[in-house]
């Protein structure tokens, strides 16, 4: 009997401690918030939160492990268990509270990777007509980034092409960045039957296609677009990108959304102007700097100040995008729900399209955008989240 007692006891120990070790784990290392709004933590018995600067302790955190921040900067916020067990430490940027100008225009996006991307890997048949994979057993994966070859660096694929094919067969030495962790590894290319050297890696440096800006802001002449970032539609990871061009498009065709398949929109980037330069993919979207307004159709009129998460309210709404080329409208949403203790990721709130013109033009929100060049078609999945976009 006491055998059973102390098994049940030690399961819900376990049980409590994983418990504890899952919720610390879901508690980001960065949170970003405005001025105004709150820090918002995920509580338990005995966790407590202290916001420090330089080390000193200057608040602790109510019992529902929020705070507002009235002042923009930096601060920490130091997790400990029962006051005496130091957990982590997240660290929290506070900005400044800005004025934007809701865009919704579509314009082209042009991104360049930082080295080369590994979307796919394949047997090479050599010039003896036997099939190798070179890559093997060298921890080199897809959705990792090659940025040298034998200590040079690598910025495109014609530039990994000539230098794979000048070793003549020798071992190349590949440093390759691996979540975010800079790795090295030795292949031995393979000569084919036309003379050429191969690793057996599909690599892409350059991804493009159009999307929904949304919103100028005119204090730094910056812009964001999209609201989620730009994910490679073979590895499924955020694109790491060197630089980027923000252009004008042309709109080809709007393919509505049926159920299990998301809608789309087709365009060109070919022979477009410039309207700036794209610096930073996030997962909450592209941002950049805008260099030629007069590209962006916007109504200066519309310049409002930007809303704190509090601040949204469930209920009617209205979003702006352009369907036609030259033309943004305002369609009806309904705000079903705001997220507001999310500080973790860009889910602020579940919308529903309501609008009937919206939905007969797209069957709702677009997913997935497709861009065409040189003649040729390509895809990239563009979506927040996992969906069928292949």
């Amino acid at each position: 009997m006491r055998k059973i007692v102390w098994k049940i006891l030690l399961i819900f120990l376990l049980l409590i401690i994983y418990t504890y070790v899952v919720l610390i784990q879901s508690i980001p290392d960065n949170i970003v918030i405005f001025e105004g709004e709150s820090i918002s933590l995920k509580t338990m018995l005995g966790l407590k939160a202290y916001i420090t600067d330089k080390d000193e302790v200057i608040e602790t955190l109510s019992s529902n492990q929020t705070s507002v921040i009235n002042s923009a900067g930096k601060r920490t916020v130091s997790l400990s268990l029962f006051e005496n067990i130091f957990l982590k430490n997240v660290n929290v940027d506070v900005l400044p509270k800005t004025t934007v100008i809701p865009v919704g225009s579509i314009a082209g996006i042009k991104l360049y990777t930082s080295g080369v991307l590994v979307v796919g890997m394949a047997e090479i048949q050599g010039i003896d007509n036997k099939k190798y994979k070179p890559y093997e057993n060298t921890g080199i994966e897809e959705g990792d980034t090659i940025i040298s070859i034998n200590n040079s660096k690598i910025e495109s694929t014609e530039e990994l092409i000539e230098k794979v094919n000048s070793c003549n067969g020798n071992s190349v030495e590949i440093q390759y960045l691996h979540d975010d962790k800079t790795l090295e590894c030795s292949i031995n290319p393979i000569q084919t039957a036309n003379r050429e050297y191969k690793l057996g890696l599909w690599v892409r440096d350059s991804a493009a296609g159009v999307g929904t800006v949304t919103f100028y802001e005119p204090s730094t002449q910056s812009f964001g677009a999209l609201g989620h970032g730009i994910t490679d539609i073979d590895t499924e990871k955020l694109i790491d990108i060197a630089s980027g061009e923000f252009v004008t498009t042309k709109i080809l065709n709007v393919i509505k959304g049926e159920s299990g398949t998301p809608g789309r929109i087709q365009g060109t980037v070919d022979n477009q102007r410039n309207i700036g330069i794209i610096y930073k993919n996030t997962r909450f979207g592209i941002y950049g700097k805008v260099d030629n307004l007069s590209s962006l159709n916007i109504d200066k009129s519309k310049e409002i100040e930007l809303a704190l998460r509090d601040e949204i309210k469930v209920g009617k709404a209205k979003i702006m995008c352009s369907l036609e080329n030259g033309k943004i409208e305002e369609y009806e949403i309904e705000i079903e729900k705001v997220f507001k203790e999310n500080n973790y990721d860009n889910k602020s709130m579940l919308i529903k399209v309501t609008d009937e013109r919206l939905i007969e033009k797209t069957g709702g929100i677009i997913q997935r955008y497709e861009w065409f060049t040189n003649n040729s078609k390509w895809k990239v999945c563009w979506c927040s989240y996992t969906c069928s976009c292949k």
